[in-house]
């Protein structure tokens, strides 16, 4: 009596070539245009708007306006200024710039673009570095969550950060798109295309491209920055290729998104010479 065989999962074919493609520093920057991205909603929905007074105007509590029920808060402008009007009709210009009223909000942009630009370009590694960072953040977050900024800073009285829902939008937005034309077509120019034999390297978009053998090629991947790499780069890591033989070389591929998983593929590719059956 026949009996079934069992059915066997297909074996994963390796992959037939590995692209690397070699990302600019502004790839790390995501961080900046997410914050700003956040803080603008924040701000646009605060209820809040920034009014642009002459030097000299002060705020007063319960005045008796005239053709307003009730006492109200005002701001009184000094003799011989003007509000702000429009430049054309000279009309006045009501608030309108939406902004979060506290100093919250700018602090949290302030650091979060220090620290990216520390971290982007300096190389820290080490548990000294790893805790000044992380309390950085840390308390960044833990004051404004308590709303303790604004008193830290009016007691210094030489920082007050303010930015409108417009402006956070606006500088988001401009990184944002210098961030993602970036990625998708400027790093593209750098490309490094391994399969079994042989590395294909192109420079530029539209330009040839030299061909290397990968027979005693080697490819070393650099110690990671675990703030660079992993914080901010999702996984990255900094390849360097050496290239054996006659046509000796080196090539520098840094910020290779998801590094460890891409090594390991060009790894087994090394050790597998890719056969050509003879003829006959």
């Amino acid at each position: 009596m026949a009996t079934a065989n069992p059915a066997t999962a297909p074996t994963p074919q390796p992959a037939s070539q590995v692209v690397l493609i070699s990302h600019s520093p502004i790839f790390y920057w995501w961080p900046v245009w997410l914050i700003g991205f956040l803080l603008a909603a924040v701000s646009y929905f605060s209820g809040h708007v920034m009014a642009i007074v002459p030097a000299g105007t002060v705020a007063e509590q319960q005045r008796t306006v005239e053709g307003v029920d009730g006492p109200r808060d005002v701001l009184i402008i000094p003799a011989g200024s003007k509000a702000l009007a429009d430049q054309a009709s000279e009309e006045i210009l009501q608030p309108r710039h939406l902004a979060a009223p506290g100093n919250a909000p700018g602090m949290i942009f302030l650091v979060t673009l220090f620290l990216v630009i520390i971290i982007t370009n300096v190389h820290m590694r080490g548990l000294w570095a790893v805790v000044v960072v992380l309390s950085v953040v840390l308390f960044t977050g833990l004051f404004a969550a308590l709303g303790w900024w604004d008193p830290i800073l009016r007691t210094l009285g030489v920082l007050d950060i303010h930015i409108n829902a417009l402006g956070y939008f606006t500088l988001s937005l401009v990184l944002f798109l210098i961030w993602i034309l970036t990625f998708l077509v400027y790093d593209r120019r750098n490309r490094l295309v391994f399969s079994r034999g042989q590395l294909r390297v192109r420079e530029a978009i539209g330009t040839g491209e030299r061909v290397y053998d990968t027979f005693g090629m080697a490819v070393q991947k650099h110690r990671d920055d675990p703030f660079r790499h992993w914080l901010l780069g999702l996984g990255s890591g900094d390849l360097t290729i050496r290239v054996a033989g006659t046509n000796a070389n080196q090539i520098e591929a840094p910020n290779i998104l998801q590094v460890n998983r891409k090594l390991e593929q060009i790894n087994r590719m090394l050790q597998e010479r890719q056969v050509v059956p003879g003829a006959g």
